[in-house]
């Protein structure tokens, strides 16, 4: 019994440890724009609002001076988007597990 006992809490601490690792701060630096705040997230899931209150969330998979590719689109399977950098006004990335 207290051999499944401590394997069961090992593993609850294991556990508590990836998400805890898993969450990221997001940090700015004088001279950051929003290419390169999303150059940061590569590969990592963002939301980004375009002009006109639009909000698209996906995977960055590249970005350049002109545009973004977003894939993976929530709320889309099997799609993925090309914006405008210069439209997008804000950049909203999960910071905190639940």
């Amino acid at each position: 019994m207290n051999r499944r006992l401590l394997s069961a809490m090992m593993l609850m601490v294991c556990l508590a440890g990836a998400q805890v690792c898993c969450a990221e701060e997001l940090i700015t630096k004088p001279g950051d724009n929003i290419q390169k705040i999303l150059e940061g997230y590569l590969g990592k899931r963002v939301t980004v609002r375009i002009q006109g209150n639009d909000e698209l969330t996906g995977k960055v998979r590249a970005v350049t001076q002109e545009i973004l590719h977003l894939g993976e689109l929530a709320g889309r399977d099997y799609y993925d988007a090309v914006l405008d950098v210069k439209r997008i006004s804000v950049v909203i990335v999960r910071v905190k597990e639940k």
